[in-house]
């Protein structure tokens, strides 16, 4: 069976796609500007970091160049580097260094370039540290670094000058480490992991030393990447602590974590899915709530036309509730149309009933003469037979016993025509098909010779609401029919049950009679003739039996159909509603 077949599977499908289209749609929309957002925020808070790092770097090496000049211009350390002398320069030097709060070197040098006072910048050789100081005074008091044991030394050195004498008294230098001591502290201000490397090593960072390795290879060009450091993901910015024509030039690197800053989006996406999810689940609930209101009511009609194909009862109506509220409006004037139609039809067809019904009388009117005549002219002769005088006392009771016969098979014939003739007046009441079945095999077995009855009877049939004693008839007659079938066929191999009676549920409103028999049959050119009146392929037959039964079936609001094969059998099929329509 095709899904798409039913309108209501379509309506569905359709509607249920498009709400998850609609949702995935809206979903992916969500987490690609969410993602973005999130992706967007991350890059400028590294890039704020990473400007804060620079500002202070720059703050840091001003700081450093002014105070190494306001310094070199005291005159006690003028003084001091006159005497020449090491412990008077050590002493200066040392206050002046108390007062640098973030100095980590101050280094002093004489005339010659001799170093006379060193404070501080542990791991970085004197001869390293003189010829860190010679460059930067050559450079105009510019900033140079200097690898060291735990970081690197950033110095400062400015001459000490003498208005006096043609070469400067000597160099000042102010330093300090770019070390894990200022990693941390700007880290603390950036919230970002900071590292400090140069020659393509990490010396110093707030990450822990098994990622230095991996960390490295960044440390060739500046820019921004991204790195993977012991299962994170970070987003990275590579940036030169000095200029190009610096000796040795240190990079920065700051760095945050891709992982850590975009965390809640999986969190994030779970509930979208789960979101989603419910929202599609609540999208297919309502597309088969609206699929099932629009075509509800046409499921209706096609119901009942389906009903109406099935039975062949043109009169069937569609039920129209009382209160329009939420129905549809356009159904709603279809199911008003078609009962109209139905309703037509049925006025139709009892006229063309009662039409066909006179035209019948008007036919029977010659088979009613002829069958009268015959009985009229026995009862005749049996007349002449008692005017006879010499009439002996036999022929005298078998003139009476042909009267009497002959006017009862008059009665008989008045009676059937009557019966045909006028609307049957039907007493409806309620009554179990499968007695009826029963009493109407026990009523046509009457009598020897007569064929067995196999009944197959359903016992879940509800009872029904019907005219049990002309239902009765009608089964008693096509039993009859079926017995003298059986009976005319020629001598051959005895069936056991030649005749079946079966009862059966059809529908929820309809049961059936099946009568079947394994007699002579009816050719195929009678067939559409055995409900006209008075006919007949029997002698012994009136041919309005048939006729009878079917005004009363129809009457009952069913239908009887009769199907046969020449020497094979006749099948008679009657469908009954559960409950006739009133008289």
């Amino acid at each position: 069976m095709n899904a798409f077949s039913s309108l209501t599977n379509r309506i569905f499908f359709a509607m249920a796609l498009l709400a998850v289209l609609l949702i995935s749609v809206a979903v992916y929309i969500v987490n690609r500007a969410v993602t973005g957002q999130a992706e967007r925020d991350l890059d400028r808070g590294l890039e704020q970091a990473a400007r804060q790092v620079e500002d202070y770097r720059n703050v840091l090496f001003d700081g450093f160049k002014r105070d190494a000049l306001f310094i070199a211009d005291l005159p006690r350390l003028k003084a001091a580097l006159y005497s020449q002398d090491a412990s008077t320069v050590e002493g200066v030097a040392r206050e002046y260094k108390a007062q640098l709060s973030n100095a980590d070197l101050f280094a002093v040098t004489d005339r010659q370039g001799g170093l006379l006072v060193r404070l501080g910048g542990a791991g970085v050789p004197d001869q390293a540290l003189v010829a860190a100081m010679r460059s930067g005074e050559a450079r105009g008091s510019t900033a140079a670094f200097r690898q060291q044991d735990a970081g690197i030394l950033l110095v400062t050195s400015v001459p000490v000058p003498d208005p006096t004498l043609p070469e400067p008294l000597g160099t000042l230098g102010v330093g300090a480490s770019l070390g894990e001591r200022l990693a941390e502290r700007f880290k603390a201000l950036t919230d970002s992991e900071i590292a400090f490397g140069v020659n393509g090593e990490i010396q110093a960072s707030t990450l822990p030393r098994e990622t230095w390795p991996s960390l490295a290879h960044v440390l060739s060009n500046s820019g921004t990447y991204t790195i993977t450091l012991s299962g994170n993901e970070y987003r990275a910015i590579v940036r030169p602590l000095a200029d190009a024509a610096a000796e040795i030039r240190p990079m920065s690197v700051v760095l945050q974590s891709r992982s850590e800053r975009l965390r809640f989006l999986g969190t994030l996406h779970t509930e979208l899915a789960a979101t989603a999810v419910l929202a599609v689940l609540v999208g297919i609930l309502f597309s088969y709530a609206i699929a099932r209101s629009v075509t509800r009511p046409l499921g209706t009609i096609t119901t009942t036309m389906r009903e109406m194909a099935a039975s062949g009862d043109l009169t069937r109506r569609i039920p129209v509730p009382p209160n329009p509220r939420w129905q549809d409006e356009d159904a709603r004037l279809l199911a008003t149309t078609f009962n109209a139609l139905t309703g037509s039809i049925e006025c139709f067809q009892r006229e063309a009933t009662q039409r066909e019904r006179l035209s019948s009388l008007g036919r029977l009117s010659t088979v009613v003469a002829h069958e009268i005549r015959n009985p009229l002219m026995i009862i005749k002769a049996a007349l002449r037979t008692l005017r006879r005088e010499q009439a002996t006392p036999e022929q005298v009771q078998g003139a009476a016993r042909d009267i009497d016969e002959e006017v009862t098979r008059l009665n008989r014939i008045v009676t059937e025509v009557l019966d045909f003739a006028r609307p049957i007046k039907f007493d409806v009441a309620s009554a179990s098909l499968n007695l009826l079945a029963e009493d109407a095999v026990r009523a046509a077995s009457v009598g020897d010779g007569h064929a067995p009855v196999r009944l197959d009877l359903d016992p879940a049939l509800p009872p029904m609401t019907t005219d049990g004693e002309r239902l009765r008839q009608v089964l008693v007659n096509v039993l009859g029919n079926a017995m003298q079938a059986v009976a005319a066929m020629p001598p051959g191999p005895a069936e056991n049950m030649p005749i079946s009676l079966r009862t059966a549920r059809l529908d929820a409103r309809h049961v059936l009679v099946t009568v079947a028999d394994l007699g002579v049959g009816i050719a195929a050119e009678d067939l559409p003739r055995i409900f006209d009146p008075y006919f007949t392929t029997r002698r012994t037959g009136t041919g309005i039996g048939l006729a009878i039964s079917r005004n009363i079936i129809e009457g009952l609001g069913g239908r009887i159909t009769v199907s046969s094969e020449r020497d094979r059998g006749t099948e008679v099929r009657i469908e009954l509603p559960v409950d006739a329509p009133m008289a």
